[in-house]
């Protein structure tokens, strides 16, 4: 398995267009940079994910955010502000920011603040907003163990953030931020 790293490794990785696999809130995570095609296609790629799916971003932060947020109206910003940090993904307006694998098929894009310490100071580390997405194939169910993530995906992970999970039983709930639907629960 690939040993132990520590922030400044991963973020190494991260820039130079790999996927790392990380604890998260709830199971063991995908990550990767954003604007990185290369890294985007990889991630889709290893998960044999449905590229109209979209993918999460995750941030330390609500101002590393504040690209994909600079149009959204202010009356629009409460519901963020209110519940961040914390395991709330918000489907939010697309400004034309997000590259079109992080979007998906959609006109939106899913942004949650982590309150999960190491994602946090990865997010911190790397300078913005990450890739999040389960560590797992598509259809299979999430890696629960770093041992698990090295057995499902091997050498294509350019490194592995060893660390504890957070403690939420489910992935993090989903709404639009428009309509207030619940996508996922």
């Amino acid at each position: 398995m690939k040993s132990a790293i520590d922030l400044e490794a991963a973020v190494n990785a991260l820039q130079a267009g790999g996927v790392i696999a990380c604890p998260t809130e709830a199971v063991w995570g995908l990550s990767c940079d954003p604007d990185n095609d290369e890294a985007l296609t990889r991630l889709m790629r290893m998960k044999d994910r449905d590229p109209a799916k979209g993918v999460i971003l995750v941030a330390a932060n609500i101002q590393q955010f504040q690209p994909w947020l600079n149009k959204l109206p202010m009356e629009l910003h409460a519901p963020l502000a209110a519940s961040w940090p914390g395991p709330n993904t918000w489907l939010v307006p697309d400004n034309g920011r997000s590259h079109a694998l992080v979007r998906g098929a959609h006109q939106c894009v899913a942004l949650r603040v982590t309150d999960h310490p190491l994602m946090k100071a990865l997010c911190e580390a790397f300078g913005g907003p990450l890739v999040s997405t389960s560590a797992n194939r598509a259809g299979d169910p999430p890696a629960m163990s770093a041992t698990h993530v090295h057995e499902i995906f091997g050498e294509e992970l350019g490194a592995i953030l060893t660390g504890e999970l957070g403690g939420q039983e489910r992935p993090s709930t989903i709404r639009d931020l428009v309509t207030g639907k619940v996508m996922r629960a």
